[in-house]
């Protein structure tokens, strides 16, 4: 799909503003991913207000809008491309014990890269914010937001209050699917699981996923909020290619002015009239605050950063881990997609906007699952675990873009898929993830080079319970698929044991727990490195209205603001994040909310 990409750099000088130096901006947004989209169209609707987007990666390209493309596209450029620091009890099947974490480099932020699986979360994760000291961000605060952002096409839901239909944001059904996913669906039905909208009134259940796709096609935060207002707004301004390095904060009053940025080998000084507002994401946006003095004294001595304002900027991290597997062979001949049997006339086909192809699956995800395990500590509309299916597993591209982007062992891929794909056997598998972990790890800074990644040790599985609560997942995925809807496939569980796992007797329950820590994955939910909270709570970074603490006009506004781990993918969350900022920034500055406000997002229009 390389040959997808050569019209990129040609189309890169129609987003490039290049930086001016010491020239001024009302607003300085750093990071393009949802939420910073997301402000820099909302801000930007005041012709008055001359908005700065700043991002350090290039401009999507054709490859980007191919939905089954996601994992190949996380072994590009378009990747920060981050590992984590080895582990000692998790990706014990990835090289080097270093788990993934893959991160959008590009004009859309991670939203250009991920598996556009739209999940909003459960009423109790907003409620739980605002009861830690966050006014304004319960759920029935939080949801006008969702909305707001939502263009739904969703079968049966046309008339949901808890879908809009006039946002910037496609979220649609995905129109390939598999036969193995509608028996999945029947055989959870089967086993006690009902059919639900997991974006609705109740989370809990099955349900075909919801993207955020357009016409079969990936509909990012940059197709979303900024290619169709782009040449409209002259007040909007973009650089590309470009990496901040540190916030400018006068050290007596405390206040941001600017930042400094370093564009094709020189540093500019680019000042901020009223704000300067990371949403760099949850890696990004600690990092820099670290290298502009905002973090933790013992981390900013160490490596000698003058100490601006002592934070615990990224001393907390959460974030989702699964099991890459199970997988179930079926009796069926020519009904699994090997993605190397992608030709030109499919590719054709889906260019010319037939979305029923196999290149609309959204990375070959089709369902999710919401589930409880045995003495669950959340309420009883809180799932504990996610069961999403997937038509296909490693063997779907023969071991390269899936392998790759999770950083597994070619050994793995050898003994355990290989047979899978050389036999072009029927099957299907799960990814089943952990909602709530009691594991939390941190990032810090080793040196001041801006260009060096921070160090990041997210310290999965330290708390044995994680293992537990997944394994309880595992028995409730095989125990789904003994239903009659699966077993009229002949479903069957794949045994050839996980190398490093032979020990145990394949299927018990020590055998799973091996298998756990050695098919670790994240799903790429990093939250808290910028905790939301109140100031008089040491572990928070930012207020309810994302202000960094004790630092004026400076604030973060992404996925790193989250306080506890969502029962949730967190692309949603992050253009709500966006949408919310937006709104609240304009009230700071006295500005009326106009039509395009949370209170009229019903008549939105495209």
């Amino acid at each position: 799909m390389g040959k997808l990409g050569l019209h990129s750099s040609i189309r890169q000088k129609y987003y490039d503003d290049a930086p001016r130096q010491n020239a001024e901006y009302d607003f300085i947004i750093v990071g393009s991913g949802p939420a910073g989209c997301v402000l820099a169209n909302r801000l930007s609707e005041n012709p008055k207000w001359q908005v700065y987007l700043i991002e350090a990666g290039s401009v999507e390209n054709l490859s980007h809008q191919i939905p089954l493309a996601a994992s190949y596209l996380q072994g590009t450029h378009s990747n920060w491309g981050y590992k984590s620091k080895p582990q000692k009890l998790a990706c014990l099947g990835m090289n080097k014990n270093e788990c993934a974490l893959p991160r959008g480099k590009v004009l859309g932020g991670t939203s250009s890269i991920n598996y556009m699986i739209y999940n909003r979360g459960n009423r109790h994760d907003f409620d739980r914010w605002a009861e830690f000291g966050n006014e304004g961000w319960s759920y029935q605060e939080v949801l006008p937001y969702f909305l707001k952002s939502e263009n739904a096409s969703l079968r049966g839901l046309e008339k949901s209050p808890y879908h809009n239909h006039y946002g910037p944001l496609h979220v649609e059904d995905v129109q390939y699917r598999s036969d193995a996913v509608h028996a999945y669906l029947k055989a959870a039905q089967q086993a006690g699981h009902n059919i639900t909208d997991y974006n609705g009134e109740s989370q809990m259940g099955a349900s075909y996923v919801q993207a955020t796709t357009k016409n079969g096609r990936r509909h990012s935060a940059f197709s979303a909020y900024i290619q169709p207002i782009r040449y409209e707004r002259k007040n909007l301004h973009i650089v590309t290619n470009a990496k901040v390095t540190k916030v400018l904060v006068d050290a007596e009053s405390k206040q941001a002015y600017g930042v400094r940025l370093l564009y094709r080998q020189t540093l500019y000084t680019i000042k901020a009239r009223k704000e300067v507002i990371l949403s760099a994401g949850a890696f990004n946006s600690p990092q820099v605050l670290m290298l502009s003095g905002i973090g933790p004294r013992d981390n900013l001595e160490a490596i000698k950063v003058p100490i601006v304002k002592e934070l615990p900027v990224g001393m907390i991290m959460y974030d989702h881990m699964c099991h890459f597997g199970p997988t179930f062979t079926t009796n069926t001949t020519g009904r699994t997609f090997y993605i190397p049997d992608v030709n030109a006339d499919l590719l054709a086909d889906f260019l010319l906007g037939d979305a029923s192809t196999p290149l609309s699956s959204i990375g070959g995800v089709e369902s999710l699952t919401f589930a409880k395990i045995p003495n669950s500590r959340e309420p009883h509309d809180m799932p504990d675990v996610e069961f999403i299916t997937v038509g296909g597993s490693l063997a779907s591209d023969h071991g390269t873009g899936l392998m790759e982007g999770a950083n597994i062992r070619q050994e793995i891929y050898t003994k355990v898929y290989d047979p899978l794909y050389t036999a072009k056997q029927d099957h299907f598998s799960f990814l089943v993830m952990q909602f709530h972990p009691k594991s939390k790890g941190r990032l810090w800074l080793h040196n001041r080079n801006p260009l060096e990644w921070p160090r990041i040790d997210p310290k999965y599985f330290k708390n044995p319970e994680d293992v537990e609560e997944i394994l309880e997942g595992i028995k409730e995925v095989i125990r789904i698929t003994k239903m009659p809807a699966l077993q009229k496939l002949g479903t069957r569980l794949h045994d050839i044991p996980v190398p490093g796992c032979e020990q145990h007797t394949f299927g018990s329950d020590d055998y799973w727990r091996c298998s756990i820590r050695v098919m670790s994955y994240t799903l790429h939910h990093q939250v808290a490195t910028c905790r939301m909270g109140p100031e008089t709570d040491n572990t928070t970074v930012v207020n309810a209205k994302l202000q960094v603490h004790g630092i004026q006009r400076l604030r973060v506004a992404d996925t790193s603001i989250i306080p506890f781990p969502p029962t949730s993918h967190t692309n949603a969350a992050s253009f709500m994040i966006g949408e919310k900022a937006a709104d609240m920034i304009r009230e700071q500055w006295s500005e009326n909310l106009d039509e395009n406000s949370i209170y009229r997002y019903h008549t939105y229009r495209k």
